[in-house]
Formats: structure tokens, C-alpha cells, sequence
């Protein structure tokens, strides 16, 4: 069949979910399960959300939202997702996100990571590791706690969170950008599947300034697992389709099925810069562009700030006229979220939830809600639209976008 759209634009709200999953109860923040999480509802409850372009487009109509009313008739379809993968990671909900079935979590280290990994590292590093680092921390009190220790010594602040990484800060004065980027390469290279310590990511975490003063620069990297399997970007990739991304998209995928990469954001707006400048590029003539806005997740959800969290998506939302006056008349715009991180919620983990999805196009006709479905409907969608193979999972609902 021909293609109902020519360009699908993605934009993913990392961490932006919307209400509890129905096994949130599997799922836990420390010692409490997710149940009752709701990442966008809380906010609106608790300090409201003003955010009238979302709401054209039927946010209100997903799920009950104290200050986003429903409408009648909504510039987009719109719905819930829910997720199938064992797990509630970014890697987990992006590549379940593009057709994968994630069926063995990812390991997580509550306790640390075991003495022999650490070892190991210090081994080809050359560099002691700060042990007492070495716990879930939160990225910016441990540099504020290791920092000036690091600045003394040389040593590696290593640390981890409720997701599977291992993440290393170095103050870019102490320990240069490129020897870090060195030491997580070597990192990731004993982290893979099948090693004993497999690990999602091992993530950059470069920081300037003085103590009292740190703060953590654009220069973070994270060296990713490939995916498990083929997702629908690979399927578009060797069918001649363009795949760009934006933000940590090339990472999330280690590169896998992306054919044009517009670089690392500086901060959520700056990501709707480069995805702007990207839907300007002359190639880009069918094809995918898939973004990740990764503010509300790392700066707002995780360390638990309901008003920021609120800001960054009416930053969004503001910016959303100008996403679709650059649309062409056959695109079609999806913005969604990969779990939830409820910035009201106990922990400081992400929250098992259900996902938003609203759309739009200029083509359509009479938008409406439409039935709940699974992350990897979005792919199998694309993949229909483009006539590629879908993922191992997802039902498309192509044929209600009309």
C-alpha cells in the first residue's frame, strides 16, 4: 500500500508517564511498589500543568488530569500504552518502544558493584575508585560529597542508580574528557552480554566548578548495549529510509539502524532545535526522525521536583505551534514517553506506568481517543506506513489514523 505519511516525527517525554501500569505492583521503588504512581497526573494535581497546545491535541482525554480538561474535538488521536518487557528502564522502554520484547530484566546493583569489577577498572584506569561511592546515589549530591576528594586525590567517583548502569563522575580539570571517555569505553567492553557483570549503560558523567559550586557538563556520554534484536529502525535503515536522531536516541541504540545523528542536547529546548533543524535537511524526504527529551527524566523525575518537572513539559508544549507550522502536509508528529518517573512518588527510582500517545497531522480528518494499546505499536504503526517488516512485538493502528 502507499504510504499514508511521509515522515514520522517521535518525540519521546523520557520519563513522562501516565498513570500506573496494571502490574505496578511488580515493580518497586526501594522497599514500595509503583502502585499508585502517576507521573503527569500528580504534577497536575499537586502544582498544576498548564499546557493548552497538549490539550488541543487530547492529552486530557487519555486519562484524568486535574488541570488538562478533555475536548471534544481534539487536533489528534490519542491514547495509552501499556508495557509488556520485564522492566522500566530507558533502554528497556525504547527498545520495546521499536518492536523488542525485553524479557530478561537488565541487572541492577542496589549494593554497589562487586569488589572484582571495581578492580578491574582500577586496574587499566591506573586510578583508585571512592568506595564510599560506591551505592544508588544521585548524580548531583555525589559529586557534591566525592568532589572534593576527587580534586585531591585523582579518584574515580563510581556510582549507580535503581536502573542498570554504571555511571563515573570526573571533574574535567582532574580527569580529562578524553581519558574518561577511555575508562567507559574499557567499562563497557567487560559489561556486555554474556559477561558476568552485563550492564544496560556505563555513562560519562563530566562536572566543572569548585566545591559548593559543581556542575555537570554536556559532555555526558553513554555507551549503550546494542539492541537484543533487529528493531523497526534497522527494517527502515536497509530499506533506503532516512533515521535520524536527536538527544540520546544514537545511544539508547549504540548507533543500531540510525543513518543520521544530530547530536547530544544541551537541555530539552535545545533538542527541539535540533530536531527543527533536522526536519529542515533537504535528504530528509521519508522517513523517521526520532527525539529524546531526557530533562524531565534526569533532572526533574529522578530527583523527585514536581515544579521543574511541570516547567519542562510546558517548555514543550510552548514550542509545539512551531513543530507543527514546520510539518509537512503528509507528516505525521507522535510524541509519547518510555515509563514513568513520578516526581511525587517515594524513591527516587522510575515508576512503572502506562505511556502517553498523542499525535497529529495536518492530513487528518476527525481525530479522536483511541483504544489502549502497547509501547510497540508505535513501530509496528511505522513499519506499516513504510512497508518494512514490524518488530517481534506490536499491532499497528495505521488504518485508524484517518
Amino acid at each position: 500500500m502507499a504510504k499514508k505519511f511521509g515522515r514520522v516525527h517521535l518525540i519521546v517525554m523520557d520519563s513522562a508517564g501516565i498513570g500506573e501500569a496494571p502490574d505496578a505492583n511488580r515493580f518497586f521503588n526501594h522497599e514500595t511498589p509503583d502502585t499508585g504512581s502517576n507521573t503527569i497526573g500528580h504534577i497536575s494535581e499537586k502544582v498544576g500543568l498548564d499546557v493548552p497546545n497538549f490539550q488541543k491535541l487530547g492529552l486530557g482525554n487519555i486519562a484524568p488530569l486535574k488541570t488538562v480538561a478533555p475536548t471534544d474535538k481534539p487536533l489528534g488521536y490519542s491514547t495509552k500504552l501499556q508495557e509488556v518487557s520485564e522492566g522500566k528502564d530507558t533502554m528497556t522502554g525504547h527498545w520495546e518502544i521499536m518492536g523488542l520484547d525485553i524479557k530478561t530484566p537488565f541487572p541492577v546493583y542496589p549494593d554497589g558493584f562487586p569488589e572484582e569489577l571495581l578492580t578491574k577498572i582500577e586496574e587499566f584506569s591506573g586510578r583508585k575508585i571512592i568506595r564510599e561511592a560506591n551505592k544508588p546515589y544521585s548524580g548531583t549530591a555525589v559529586i557534591d560529597d566525592f568532589g572534593p576528594r576527587q580534586m585531591e586525590t585523582g579518584e574515580l567517583i563510581i556510582y549507580t542508580s535503581a536502573d542498570p548502569v554504571l555511571q563515573i563522575a570526573a571533574h574535567e580539570e582532574i580527569i580529562p574528557v578524553d581519558e574518561l571517555m577511555k575508562i567507559c569505553e574499557y567499562v563497557r567492553s567487560i559489561t556486555l552480554v554474556g559477561s558476568e557483570w552485563m550492564l544496560g549503560r556505563i555513562i560519562a558523567r563530566p562536572y566543572v566548578g569548585t566545591p559548593g559550586h559543581f556542575e555537570r557538563t554536556a559532555h555526558r556520554r553513554d555507551f549503550a548495549l546494542a539492541p537484543f534484536g533487529r528493531t523497526v529502525m534497522n527494517n527502515l535503515d536497509d530499506a533506503g529510509f532516512k533515521v535520524i536522531s536527536v538527544g540520546k536516541i544514537h545511544d539508547i541504540y549504540d548507533g543500531q539502524g540510525i543513518n543520521k545523528d544530530m547530536g547530544h542536547n544541551e537541555n530539552d529546548m535545545d533538542g527541539v532545535d535540533r530536531m527543527l533543524k533536522a526536519m529542515s535537511l533537504p535528504e530528509f524526504d521519508e522517513g523517521l526522525l526520532f527525539v529524546n527529551l531526557v530533562d524531565m527524566d534526569a533532572k526533574y523525575g529522578h530527583r523527585r521536583n514536581p515544579e521543574g518537572y511541570r516547567d519542562a513539559i510546558q517548555d514543550l508544549d510552548g514550542r509545539l505551534p512551531e513543530i507543527m507550522d514546520a510539518m509537512r502536509e503528509d507528516d505525521i508528529l507522535m510524541i509519547t514517553a518510555d515509563h514513568g518517573n513520578d516526581p511525587t512518588f517515594v524513591g527516587t527510582d522510575h515508576t512503572r506506568e502506562y505511556i502517553p500517545l498523542v499525535t497529529f497531522s495536518k492530513a487528518f480528518k476527525e481525530p479522536k481517543p483511541l483504544p489502549i494499546g502497547h509501547f510497540a505499536d508505535i513501530s509496528a504503526t511505522i513499519a506499516e506506513n513504510f512497508g518494512v517488516a514490524k518488530g517481534d512485538i506490536g499491532e499497528s493502528i495505521l488504518a485508524e489514523l484517518v
